[in-house]
């Protein structure tokens, strides 16, 4: 029972990080269409660029992995 509700705040605390991630990108997005990023800025924005991607990518690979393993 206890590791079923922790399990599930786990899923949520991973979809709140997710979605601050994608409204962080906007954010930077926006503001890179105003004024050139500071240095911090831009590289925050290319590491949300790189995490966004390979999450994606593992999550595609380990749900091949699951219906064709």
């Amino acid at each position: 029972m206890i590791i079923n509700l922790l399990e599930t705040i786990n899923q949520l605390s991973v979809v709140l990080l997710l979605l601050c991630t994608f409204f962080y990108y906007w954010h930077l997005k926006r503001t890179k269409r105003q004024r050139k990023l500071t240095t911090f800025e831009f590289w925050m924005f290319f590491t949300i660029k790189i995490a966004i991607f390979v999450g994606a990518s593992s999550y595609v690979l380990l749900f091949l992995d699951r219906n064709y393993g």
